[in-house]
C-alpha cells in the first residue's frame, strides 16, 4: 500500500475545496440543528430570546456575576486539571509565524485575485478556469506556522519546511497579539528543524522533557496556529507509537525523518513546528507531518533530537553537525539475506547506482578512516546500530572533532576503526 507522508504546512491536499466542504457539512449540520430547534420552539411558544443566544443559555440576573467569575472554573478530573495547567504554562511562550511574500497580482475575465500557495495546496487556476494574465506585485500573507520561544532573548524553534521560501518574509504574532519581524538564524541540513529570531526581552519560554521517557498511551498536547486562522488551537490526543521513520515533502522535495513520534493528536496545517507537550506542560516533540491517507495519524520530531541543535544555535549561533560522510541502509533479515550477509543489524554503506552518490563521500571522515562501499558499521562506541538506533542518530550524539571507535564488518571479518568527525558543510 502507497503509506503517502505529507508535511504538514507544505502541501497538504487539504485546501480551500476540502476546507469548505469540512466548513460547510459542520455548518449545514449546525443549521440542521437550528431549524429542528426552532421549529419544536414555535410549536411550544418557547423561542422568544434564542436567536441572540444560540447556545440556548438563558441570561439571568446572575449573568453579570457568571461573566466576571469565569476564571473560578473547577476541573472535573485529575487529567482535566494537569491538561487545563499544562496548556496555562505552555501557551504564553507558543507563536503564530506569519508568511509574507511580493506576488504578481493576477486577473482574468472577472478582475483581479490571487493564486493560493502550497499551504493550501491548490493552484489558483483552480478556482479561476480562464488562464490569468500577469499584473502588479503586491504582498501578500500566503502561509503560516507554529513556533515555540525557547530563550528568553527571542529565539524560537519551528519546522524547517516553515520557514524554507527565501523569497518570503517572516513575523511573529506572541500570545498578547504584539508582533515582531523575524529573522531566520540557522536551518538544519538534516532535519526538519529551524530557529527564527526576534528583537525582544523578558519573553516566557518554555521549558523542554525529556523524548527518551515518553510512553505509548501517555496523554498529549498539541498547540498551534491552526490552518493559518486560530492561533494557540488546543488539540488532545495520545502517543499512538515511537521509532517511526517516515519520507515527508511535497512539491518534488521530500526529506527522510527517523525516530519520530506517532500520535493521534488532531495536527492541522499551520500546526507545523508547534510543541507537542505532556500533560507537565514539558515539550517532547516538534510537530511537523501529517499522513493524509489515514486519520489522526500525525508526527512529531522528538525534542532531544532538537536539544544539540539548540545548544549549538545558543553557543555559535549556528547549527553545528557532526559529519561520518557515508551512505547507508540499516540492515534487518531480508536485506542480509539479499546481501549474503551472516549479521541482520548494522548500517550497510551503499550508494545510488552512481558516482555521483558514492556509499563513501570522497575525502570525508570515513574515507580518510578506510572504511569502502559494503562494509557494515555495526557499532559506535559500543553502541548496536539497528532500527531502534539509526547511524544517523547516534553520530548526532558527538561533536565534530570527536573521535570514535566503529566495529565495522569488513570483507567478512570484524575490525575496529577509529574515526574523527568532521562538521557538516
Amino acid at each position: 500500500m502507497n503509506n503517502n507522508i505529507n508535511n504538514e504546512g507544505k502541501k497538504y491536499g487539504l485546501g480551500p475545496l476540502t476546507t469548505t466542504v469540512v466548513i460547510s457539512l459542520i455548518f449545514g449540520g449546525l443549521m440542521g440543528g437550528v431549524a429542528g430547534f426552532v421549529s419544536s420552539s414555535l410549536l411550544n411558544g418557547s423561542f422568544s430570546g434564542w436567536l441572540a443566544n444560540p447556545l440556548g443559555i438563558i441570561k439571568s440576573g446572575n449573568q453579570e456575576r457568571f461573566n466576571a467569575n469565569q476564571n473560578l472554573f473547577q476541573p472535573q478530573t485529575a487529567e482535566e486539571q494537569l491538561t487545563t495547567q499544562a496548556v496555562k504554562k505552555v501557551s504564553p511562550a507558543v507563536v503564530s509565524i506569519v508568511i509574507t511574500k511580493e506576488l504578481q497580482q493576477y486577473y482574468n475575465y472577472s478582475g483581479p485575485g490571487f493564486p493560493f500557495d502550497d499551504f493550501f495546496g491548490l493552484p489558483f487556476d483552480f478556482l479561476n478556469q480562464n488562464r490569468p494574465l500577469p499584473g502588479p506585485t503586491e504582498k501578500r500573507e500566503v502561509g503560516g506556522g507554529t513556533g515555540f520561544i525557547i530563550t528568553a532573548d527571542g529565539l524560537i524553534l519551528t519546522n524547517k519546511h516553515v520557514i524554507n521560501d527565501e523569497q518570503a518574509e517572516y513575523s511573529v504574532i506572541l500570545n498578547d497579539a504584539s508582533r515582531y519581524d523575524a529573522k531566520v538564524v540557522a536551518k538544519d541540513p538534516l532535519n526538519d528543524l529551524a530557529f527564527l529570531k526576534i528583537e525582544a526581552k523578558g519573553l516566557p519560554t518554555v521549558e523542554l522533557g525529556d523524548s527518551e521517557q515518553i510512553q505509548i498511551g501517555q496523554t498529549v498536547l498539541a498547540i498551534g496556529y491552526a490552518l493559518g486562522q486560530y492561533s494557540n488551537t488546543v488539540t488532545k490526543g495520545i502517543i499512538s507509537g515511537t521509532g517511526r521513520d517516515i519520507v515527508a515533502g511535497s512539491s518534488g522535495v521530500s526529506e527522510k525523518l527517523e525516530d519520530v513520534i506517532q500520535t493521534d493528536t488532531a495536527i492541522n496545517p499551520g500546526n507545523s513546528g508547534g510543541p507537542l507537550i505532556d500533560l507537565r506542560g514539558q515539550v517532547i516533540g516538534i510537530n511537523t507531518a501529517i499522513n493524509l491517507q489515514g486519520q489522526l495519524i500525525s508526527f512529531a520530531i522528538p525534542v532531544n533530537s532538537a536539544k544539540p541543535l539548540i545548544d549549538s544555535v545558543k553557543e555559535n549561533g549556528r547549527i553545528i553537525r557532526p559529519y561520518l560522510g557515508v551512505r547507508y541502509v540499516i540492515l534487518n533479515e531480508q536485506v542480509a539475506k539479499e546481501n549474503n550477509l551472516h549479521v541482520n543489524y548494522g548500517a550497510l554503506l551503499v550508494g545510488n547506482n552512481n558516482s555521483a552518490e558514492p556509499a563513501v563521500i570522497p575525502g570525508g571522515p570515513a574515507d580518510k578512516a578506510g572504511l569502502a562501499e559494503s562494509d557494515v558499521i555495526l557499532e559506535i562506541s559500543g553502541v548496536k546500530i539497528d532500527s531502534e538506533h539509526s547511524l544517523a542518530e547516534e553520530v548526532a550524539k558527538y561533536l565534530p572533532g570527536d573521535k570514535i571507535k566503529l566495529k565495522v564488518l569488513h570483507a567478512g571479518e570484524e575490525k575496529e576503526v577509529a574515526v574523527e568527525l568532521g562538521e557538516f558543510k
